[in-house]
């Protein structure tokens, strides 16, 4: 996948005239949500999907090396071996997407991972996350040091108050700085939905954010009041299926915050796969940013392999 963008450039006309219709997304987030999203017999093999595309996360004040080596170790081994051999999934390479930390802590990741001999990639949050109130200067400072660090992808925050006061050049014209602080890197950008104040922002920050050369856009930080709900969803997986329309370029998806049990997962899993298709149900263009999410996908699995559910002691580590 390019992430390079050099084509990408600002097309104010593709969101001027817009205007969501929120009672039609509102009914059809319902529509979704109130659908079982697969049949018994195929949960397992979605379950284990679903922890391909996990970003896993840990984004906390009391992040130390040993946490954020545990963090790398059970994105290695997300489930426990017996029971990926018990389902005949063993030795298939099953990992997360990657492990999102905060800056200062990539490089404790890097090494962990380095450690442990495996390829998942590091994602480093930026740009003054959570709510991106700080200088530009310092924002981009911080994405550059994160890349040095060796993070090879960066979620950086938007700066809302632009969304909010319609200053859609200027927005432009920051995402575009981060693209080119990101250098290699992928640029994952966080529109922050839970503060946009309204559908139709959401619609707008997306567009900007794809013309931008965003290589994924990404709901919340999970440290908003409101996280990843489906009508936000819908108006952003319909404008990336606007874009690709317009550019014939793929932009990924990224649902992060609040998603914390194995049902949750697999009912964001049928959303994508009913809105944009099979083809964006693949790591390259589908994440789950989540922290708790792996240890309830692993006790669905115990329970489906065992019969029964685990006892805390049984599945350590999640």
């Amino acid at each position: 996948q390019s992430h390079s963008n050099a084509g990408s450039e600002l097309h104010l006309s593709w969101i001027s005239k817009v205007q969501v219709n929120q009672p039609a997304v509102l009914r059809r987030a319902e529509q979704i949500q109130a659908r079982r999203p697969v049949k018994k017999e195929w949960q397992v093999a979605w379950l284990l999907k679903a922890v391909t595309f996990i970003d896993l996360t840990t984004l906390s004040g009391d992040d130390t090396s040993s946490n954020i080596q545990r963090l790398c170790y059970k994105a290695k081994y997300p489930i426990r071996e017996d029971l990926l051999k018990a389902l005949n999934m063993h030795g298939k390479g099953i990992t997360t997407a990657a492990v999102c930390v905060y800056p200062a802590r990539v490089c404790d990741a890097v090494r962990a991972l380095k450690a442990a001999g495996c390829d998942i990639p590091v994602a480093s949050v930026a740009t003054g996350f959570p709510a991106g109130q700080t200088h530009l200067k310092t924002r981009l400072e911080e994405i550059r040091l994160a890349v040095e660090d060796g993070a090879t992808e960066i979620d950086v925050v938007i700066n809302r108050t632009l969304v909010l006061t319609g200053q859609w050049e200027a927005l432009y014209d920051e995402i575009r700085q981060f693209r080119k602080a990101c250098g290699e890197a992928h640029l994952k950008t966080i529109l922050a939905t839970g503060e946009l104040g309204s559908l139709t922002n959401v619609y707008k920050a997306s567009m900007i954010a794809m013309m931008a050369g965003s290589d994924f856009i990404k709901t919340s930080t999970g440290k908003e009041t409101v996280n990843a709900t489906f009508p936000v969803a819908i108006v952003m997986l319909r404008a990336i299926r606007d874009f690709f329309w317009k550019t014939g370029n793929k932009i990924g998806f990224k649902p992060a915050g609040g998603i914390r049990s194995a049902k949750d997962s697999l009912a964001w899993l049928s959303l994508i796969k009913e809105e944009l298709g099979d083809e964006w149900l693949k790591p390259e263009l589908f994440r789950i940013g989540a922290s708790t999410l792996l240890a309830d996908i692993e006790r669905q699995i115990y329970h489906h392999v065992t019969g029964r559910y685990a006892a805390y002691h049984d599945l350590p580590m999640s």
